[in-house]
């Protein structure tokens, strides 16, 4: 499994999204994941399926020191105390003493953010997070974050494929070293069946959702998490890395719209700062 080093995190480069599995669906896809050789598994409190990836963690073979564990805490829970309590029972329900990487789920309209990343800061002290960052944070927010406040993140989370550019966030992120996680990575299955990927999967054998996995896999800093239930589809996320994209299949990619996003509720922030 390839994979990213961000300050002292070292992230697969594919991981399981849980987003939408609950109670044993949710233990048996990430059971299934570990088994076939993911190591990355992220799930959030706002996902109510912290219980079931917990139960996968407890029944798996696979040590706890090589899986990386990712969760967030939800918006409306940025305060101190709250935060704290979130993160107590992530962790219980979770059967585990530590996750590798604990997230601002979004940024919330009135947080006190250095507060929030000062309680980050906590519990990665105190060895409950060994690594902190953030998720939905815009350039502007998480410069804020990192220049203005000294947070020491080490990734962002945000939506990221082949219809949805984040070059500005890109080229910051990659300036900072930090990681970019590519949530909704198939565009919530619109990738599936699109014309001009068509025509690249076509050209190697492939699927068009290998292509736009393959296209993520290649970028320095990006790890990609899409969501996979089935054991085929999880083996086929596998099976991207072993695609080969040429300049021509670059090319065609780069043509595409990039102002397809898929993920935008009333408290998202400004995207475009």
């Amino acid at each position: 499994m390839q994979t990213i080093t961000a300050g002292a995190m070292r992230l697969p480069k594919l991981g399981l999204g849980t987003w939408r599995l609950r109670g044993e669906e949710c233990t048996t896809a990430v059971l299934g994941a570990l088994g076939r050789g993911y190591r990355h598994i992220d799930t959030a409190q706002m996902y109510g399926n912290e219980d079931g990836v917990g139960a996968a963690l407890a029944a798996t073979p696979v040590a706890r020191a090589d899986i990386h564990l990712t969760t967030k805490v939800w918006w409306e829970n940025l305060a101190p105390d709250a935060m704290r309590r979130a993160m107590d029972a992530s962790l219980k329900a979770l059967q585990t003493s530590y996750v590798d990487l604990y997230l601002i789920h979004w940024p919330a309209p009135d947080m006190d953010l250095p507060a929030a990343l000062a309680t980050l800061v906590r519990l990665k002290e105190e060895g409950l997070a060994r690594n902190i960052g953030v998720s939905n944070f815009p350039t502007a927010l998480l410069k804020r974050a990192i220049e203005e406040i000294g947070a020491p993140i080490v990734c962002n989370q945000v939506e990221y494929h082949v219809l949805l550019g984040q070059p500005k966030l890109l080229a910051y992120m990659r300036e900072k070293g930090l990681a970019l996680t590519a949530y909704c990575p198939l565009a919530q299955g619109r990738l599936a069946e699109h014309p001009e990927l068509d025509a690249i999967a076509a050209k190697h054998g492939v699927t068009a959702a290998q292509v736009a996995l393959k296209y993520l896999f290649d970028q320095d800093i990006v790890a990609a998490i899409p969501k996979a239930g089935r054991a085929s589809s999880q083996q086929a996320n596998l099976d991207a890395f072993a695609v080969t994209l040429d300049d021509a299949d670059r090319a065609a990619i780069a043509a595409l719209p990039k102002d397809v996003r898929c993920v935008n509720p009333g408290f998202a922030p400004a995207w475009d700062v």
